[in-house]
Formats: structure tokens, sequence, C-alpha cells
């Protein structure tokens, strides 16, 4: 029986301040914010609710909340910033600027991103029944009986040296064969020895950073886009020049703008099915952005993360380029498990073989049992299968969440498709990040997809996450509280 779209059982809510306890109110208060601060479910930047609007929430004086900011204030845990309110207070050191890097423009818009990382723990520690805003499929919808076939039948064909070896610096043979036939559904076509295997997508973009960029450099990315990359990139000391992302790719006026005023070095960026709103770069575009990429000698890295979740025929810059300046990024951890690490990157034979040096010096080899794990799903069409199952059960997923978000009076700022959405909900989402995780829901505010941290009314849903009606309700009265 299928219960996809059954409510999940009662969870208790979040512990109310109490009258009765031997600790005042606004300790209490302080010590509930400083448990998120610690636990990193507040991230570095992120603002607290105002004087008035937590007080209302809790049911207290604003004297009450006053005195319990003052107490985070004397901890070091919060900073005031004049006419703008409180502010998650970043503890950790930051690194200090290369002396080999350039000075940012003056102008650019290049401050430091969210805490990347806490974004991870928060999404990956959460309960799948009350995320709305996770990152990944929640585990009742992954095949672990698939996973666990998979795993006993490479234990018993497994050799010796596949057993006792560090295996090939471009990865297991198997999986790389049965990648380059993969490429050719989606008309990308790459030679066994053009494809490299990684630990997952993001150790790919990490090594692609590594190899062909340098700090000072300048590189393009869509706005919004993946809170990850931002801070990855900037953390090895990149400038970020944040392209408008909008339902058929990226603002070309602005792309051609800024390729002219900073010759950036590369254009990073998700084709099909964007994080995080779920709209797919039309044909149109794409040829636009590989005539630009031509003029201004750029590379461009294609993150295909969600291309199990997508048809082989959306248009992909790999596709219409066939690897000549484009480098193609793809993974396995969304549709299978996000403890099955593999990825891999294809491209051009001379820039494999620069990334396959780096990948020796960073960490030998990558796992040779994980990579024929993932190559016999490929090769048997266990992938296949799972992926189509998947997709019936997200569409089913998407038409419910879509009537929820019209009957909550708010919309998509693009048509759902794929795992996540991207919806207008009238009221900043930052400010609505606090109360709804004070009432048991995490949502991902779209600050968090903000390369310059800019506060608005998005957030992303992800659609598997998002089908309790309560949190829809519980949604639209805290809007409609936070609009009065």
């Amino acid at each position: 029986m299928d219960t996809s779209t059954a409510s999940p059982p009662a969870l208790p809510a979040p512990p109310v301040l109490s009258r009765n306890a031997s600790e005042p109110l606004a300790q209490q208060l302080a010590q509930r914010f400083a448990a998120r601060i610690h636990q990193r479910l507040l991230l570095p930047g992120a603002r607290l609710p105002s004087v008035r609007d937590c007080a209302r929430h809790h049911g207290v004086s604003p004297y009450t909340v006053v005195a319990a900011y003052d107490q985070l204030l004397a901890q070091g845990l919060l900073e005031a910033r004049k006419k703008r309110g409180f502010f998650v207070r970043e503890t950790r050191p930051q690194p200090a600027r290369l002396p080999s890097a350039s000075p940012a423009p003056s102008g650019s818009p290049l401050p430091q991103p969210v805490d990347a990382s806490a974004l991870i723990r928060g999404m990956f520690q959460a309960d799948a029944r009350r995320s709305p805003g996770l990152g990944t499929l929640p585990a009742e919808w992954l095949d672990l009986p698939l996973l666990q076939a998979t795993l006993r039948r490479l234990a018993s064909q497994a050799d010796d040296a596949l057993l006792s070896g560090y295996g090939d610096p471009l990865g297991d043979l198997r999986l790389r064969e049965a990648l380059s036939l993969r490429l050719l559904d989606l008309s990308v076509q790459a030679a066994p020895s053009q494809i490299m295997s990684t630990v997952g997508a993001t150790h790919g973009l990490d090594l692609i950073t590594r190899a062909f960029l340098k700090p000072g450099d300048a590189v393009l990315v869509d706005d919004p886009g993946w809170a990850i990359e931002y801070a990855r990139l900037s953390q090895a000391g990149m400038r970020l020049l944040p392209v408008p992302r909008g339902d058929l790719g990226p603002d070309l006026a602005v792309m051609r703008r800024l390729v002219a005023e900073h010759r950036p070095r590369m254009y990073v960026t998700v084709s099909v099915l964007h994080n995080p709103t779920g709209a797919t770069l039309s044909l149109s575009s794409a040829h636009q952005i590989l005539r630009i990429a031509h003029e201004a000698d750029l590379l461009i890295v294609e993150d295909d993360t969600y291309a199990f979740f997508a048809p082989n025929h959306a248009p992909r810059l790999a596709a219409l380029d066939q690897l000549q300046r484009t480098l193609y990024v793809s993974g396995f951890s969304k549709m299978l498990s996000p403890s099955w690490r593999v990825g891999f990157v294809a491209a051009s034979p001379d820039r494999i073989a620069q990334l396959t040096e780096l990948k020796l010096l960073a960490s030998l080899t990558t796992s040779p049992l994980m990579d024929r794990a993932v190559a016999l799903c490929l090769e048997q069409g266990l992938l296949r299968r799972h992926a189509e199952r998947v997709s019936v059960r997200l569409e089913t997923a998407r038409q419910r969440c879509a009537r929820l978000v019209e009957e909550a009076g708010l919309r998509f700022t693009a048509p759902p498709a794929g795992l996540f959405g991207w919806v207008d909900v009238g009221v900043d989402t930052e400010r609505l990040a606090q109360p709804m995780m004070d009432q048991g829901w995490l949502i991902a505010p779209g600050i968090l997809f903000s390369p310059t941290r800019q506060p608005g009314t998005l957030m992303r849903i992800n659609f598997a996450t998002s089908q309790d009606a309560r949190f829809w309700q519980a949604l639209v009265a805290t809007v409609e509280r936070l609009r009065r």
C-alpha cells in the first residue's frame, strides 16, 4: 500500500517556557536560543526574531526578550546591528586572505556566504517527516533491499585485486564503462578514459576548483544557487560573480556584462532541475551560454547531480559542447543513498589527466568496492528501475504539494519539477524560519541560496517531505502573524 500521502504520526511539540521553573523566563529563552546556536541549527549571520515578534510568539513581555538577548550578547553568541536587529555571531576565526589573491573590485557583491556546514548538519540530522527543507530523499524512499543485495553480490564476486588493492586512479574500469554508456543516453560522448570517479559529486567539484582556478580568480555562479558551492569557492579564495537565474536559465545580459568587466575563468551551474528552483535550462539559453564561453575562453562546470530525476533529453551543455570546454559532474548519492559516496567527472582527455594527477596527490584513489557496487547497479538496470519508481512517486508528491501550495494562497516561481520547489510565501523567510522551528518544522529560507546573503520571501521545499497538510497550516498561520 502506498502511504506517500499519509500524514506522519504526531511528534511532540517543542518545550514551552515555564513560569513555574526555577530559572527566570529570560534565562529559559536565552538557553533555548543558545542550544540552537551551539547545535548549528541557527546559522552564523541568521537574524533572530524582533523583540516584539519573539515576545508575542512565546507569550512573554518585550522586557523578557530584551533580557534574554542581553544574556546572549554577553555570551558572545549574538551581535546587535543598529536599526537591523540581533544576529547570530560568527565565532570561528575567518581565514586570512592569501597574499596571491587579487583584491575584489570595488562595488563587487562578494561577501562571505552562509555557513554551509551548518546547513548540511541541520538538513542531514533532521527528521524527514518534519523537514520540508530537506536536501535529500527521505530514507523510506530509498531501496534498501536493492543496496543490500548489491553489496552481497559484490562480496561473492569480488576478486583478490578488488579486495586488496588501491584500484585504478581513474576509478573502477567497469564503472567507467557503464558510465560511458549512461552518458550516451544523455547524448554526451565520453570514452571510459575520459571519466574519473570521485567521492561524490562534491569531491569532483572540489578537484576541478583546485586544478583549474587560483585564489583571486572570478567565477560566475547562479543566483539563487547551491550554498555549499558558494562556501567552497569562497574558502578557496575565489571571487563570486552572481548571475540571476530565471525559469529558462541565467540572465544573459548580466552574464555578458560580468564577463566583460571581470574576465571570469569559470561558470559553475546546474542546467537541469536547478537547485533550488527546479527550473531547467532552455535550448536557446544553452546555445547562448556556449557562445559567450567560447568568446571569453570560459570553462563551464555543469553539475548534473539530479540527472536521474530528469528526462534524458533535457538540454545539457555537455551534450551540445561534447566536453570541449565543459566539465560534466554527477553522482549517485541523491538517488541511491547518501552513504554511497560515488560521483564522477567527465571531461576532455587533457583535463581528465590533470584531475587524475591531483586526485592521486589528494586521496590516492576512490574506493574500488563502492565504484564496483554502483557499476553493478548500472549494468543490471537496477538503478534505472529504482529511478523510475522514485520518479512516479515524486510526481504524486509534486501534485499533492501543488494543491497544498495553492490552498495556502502561495505560489511557485517556476513550474514544479524534480525534487525541489521554489515557493514565494510573501514574508521574509529568514524571519519565518525561527518560529517554524519553534513549532518543529525545519524550512530552507531563501537566504541560504543567495551568494550575497540577501533575505527575501522565497524558500525551497522538498516535494518528498512537504506533503503534510499540518506543515502548510502552520506556515500560513505563522505568515499571518508576521504580517501583523
